[in-house]
């Protein structure tokens, strides 16, 4: 199992080709990887002084003066790759959780953060360059998009997880490393995970430590980072420093998926085995119809009553 890393300094394409970005550093793998495979990208960003400890305790606060709802943060020592959200100690106060960031195993996390006058320009000039590299048209493809701050204590453990947002998590300072599974591996996540993860439990995906050889070691350092496929299963361990990175990710328009997923958790309960997705394209068009039409509204109204209660999801 080798570690996959591109130091900071490392040109993937000539000077002045390279020149034409301002955040993100050009390079083909964008086109044909996006969304399909993991990768390294590097980017201009390391120690920018938007993401010193001063300004992001300052960002913090205001976000839980001004959207309360966006900030989370929890403390834990030695917290197990396969512990669920739940299972983590709630944080200090924000305050004392910056203070003591060096030993107090917190992980504090700042959504929405181009809301923030400050860091709009920059996360609008990340997502468009990252748009530009793709070849896609973002705007059709996205339904949210949202800039996340991260901050970890130093040897702290993001455990294991899939998201539904397609994301680029970039390293600003500090170093760690993610390791990243193979999504269409079942034996790593059953179909009856991604059921349950696109239906009713955010926290679907269960680490299995005999299968721990199977990732992929991803090196984190300021400078680099890592696309990080929608479903693709994950956990990260901080080294003995402050780390800080920026996700520039976004939730896809796009519902089919998802939609078949959420039909064959409800066929499940009924006793059926459904066919997995992309086995039959009229099936899954079946399905994706059946769901849009009942499931998808119940949940939008779930989802709201959710966010007035703060049961926020997690993205790392």
């Amino acid at each position: 199992m080798s570690t996959q890393v591109i130091p900071a300094s490392t040109p993937l394409v000539s000077s002045q080709a390279a020149s034409d970005f301002r955040y993100i550093v050009p390079s083909p793998t964008f086109k044909s990887d996006f969304n399909k495979h993991p990768f390294i990208l590097n980017h201009t960003m390391a120690d920018h002084p938007l993401f010193s400890l001063p300004k992001l305790r300052e960002l913090a606060l205001k976000t839980q003066e001004q959207r309360p709802l966006e900030l989370y943060y929890d403390a834990g020592q030695n917290v197990p790759i396969g512990a669920r959200w739940s299972e983590v100690a709630a944080g200090p106060p924000i305050e004392e959780a910056f203070e003591r960031i060096n030993d107090a195993g917190a992980w504090i996390t700042i959504r929405q953060a181009q809301l923030d006058p400050e860091y709009k320009d920059l996360f609008e000039g990340c997502m468009r360059e990252l748009e530009a590299q793709t070849g896609r048209d973002f705007k059709k493809l996205m339904r949210v998009e949202d800039a996340i701050v991260f901050l970890t204590s130093p040897k702290r453990t993001t455990t294991y997880h899939i998201d539904r947002e397609c994301n680029f998590l970039l390293q600003i300072s500090g170093s760690k490393t993610m390791y990243m599974f193979d999504r269409h591996d079942k034996e790593v996540l059953p179909e009856l995970e991604v059921e349950r993860f696109w239906t009713v439990d955010n926290n679907a995906a269960v680490y299995k430590p005999e299968l721990q050889e199977r990732s992929t070691p991803y090196r984190m350092v300021p400078g680099n980072g890592v696309h990080i496929p929608v479903n693709e299963p994950h956990w990260l361990q901080n080294d003995d420093n402050v780390s800080i990175s920026l996700s520039c990710n976004f939730t896809m328009k796009h519902s089919e998926r998802a939609n078949v997923y959420r039909a064959n958790h409800l066929l499940r309960r009924l006793g059926m085995q459904p066919e997995p997705p992309f086995q039959s394209p009229l099936k899954d068009g079946v399905k994706n119809a059946l769901i849009s039409a009942s499931y998808v509204p119940i949940r939008s109204a779930k989802r709201a009553l959710r966010r007035l209660r703060g049961q926020e999801m997690r993205i790392e």
